[in-house]
């Protein structure tokens, strides 16, 4: 792709850069429900992974890496879909 994603990337930008379904995918595979539900698709990625108490630098990584060939492996998936604690 041309552009970046970066943490401003909305997820509704995500869904768009990736109509085979790759960004959805990923979603689900983090357990987010943003892909199908109109509240937080126009949220930027970085502010979903926080609401979802994930770990924003790990999701950013996961996404980023749908551009790469073979996608994100599922170490990186499984990162990124690590619950944090705020403390």
């Amino acid at each position: 792709m041309d552009e970046e994603i970066r943490g401003s990337t909305t997820v509704v930008e995500l869904l768009r850069r990736y109509p085979g379904g790759e960004a959805a995918q990923l979603m689900s595979a983090l357990s987010w429900a943003c892909a199908h539900c109109g509240g937080a698709f126009h949220e930027p990625l970085t502010m979903a992974a926080k609401r979802h108490a994930c770990d924003p630098r790990a999701v950013l990584e996961a996404f980023r890496a749908l551009d790469e060939p073979g996608g994100p492996d599922k170490e990186l998936v499984a990162r990124a879909a690590t619950r944090i604690s705020e403390t």
